[in-house]
């Protein structure tokens, strides 16, 4: 009689990362996310304004795009991160959107773009997901419902590319941010440092339902 043959802790996790990085790999190798999610490519806000959405890899925006991009983002945000132990670094910032793995979602009206989302497809803790790194609009475009609907767009391209879940970072000094997300029933992620580490940020997520 053969005897049967135990995987060992590490070898379990090591095939769950190999199943991992296959489906990231596939995910990053699609020339647009949001191509086949027709009823993600337009939105009509609270003010009847219609806004159309589009996904591209940091390697096709133009120059123009990545210069407003960083410009909001630094406009929304760096008084925020000056208030966390991170600090505010333009250089390390403006790296960090333009690493080769970042992929936007642009939102745009009248031909002039009014919000956008940074997000890779990346392995987190041994588990394929769709990360989360920026969500930001321009000031006028805020409470309008738009942000939510990119969040759901996020999650049916992270379902729709067998991530298992959304993760996002927010700082712990940002409540409307945190409100926003835990409305939209994100929770504290398992990666999630404990009170003890004392950061001054949270690492939230949403499970994708297909893998639960």
């Amino acid at each position: 009689m053969k005897r049967k043959t135990h995987k060992t802790r590490r070898q379990i996790q090591a095939q769950k990362v190999t199943i991992a990085s296959k489906l990231v790999q596939k995910a990053n190798s699609v020339f647009n996310p949001l191509e086949t999610l027709v009823h993600f490519h337009e939105y009509t806000s609270k003010d009847c304004a219609v806004i159309q959405l589009d996904c591209k890899r940091v390697t096709n925006l133009l120059p123009e795009t990545l210069t407003w991009i960083f410009n909001l983002l630094e406009l929304n945000m760096k008084a925020r991160y000056e208030q966390s132990n991170w600090g505010w670094n333009k250089i390390a910032k403006e790296a960090e959107l333009t690493e080769n793995n970042a992929w936007y979602l642009i939102a745009s009206s009248e031909g002039k773009m009014i919000g956008f989302s940074h997000f890779r497809f990346d392995i987190d803790n041994a588990v394929e997901v769709l990360y989360c790194y920026e969500l930001q609009l321009e000031a006028l475009e805020r409470r309008k419902g738009l942000g939510r609907f990119m969040m759901n767009c996020l999650e049916a391209i992270a379902a729709n590319n067998k991530m298992q879940k959304v993760v996002l970072t927010v700082h712990k000094h940002n409540p409307m941010a945190l409100s926003f997300f835990y409305k939209l029933n994100y929770k504290m992620d398992v990666t999630n440092p404990p009170p003890s580490d004392g950061v001054d940020y949270m690492i939230l997520s949403k499970q994708n339902l297909q893998h639960v």
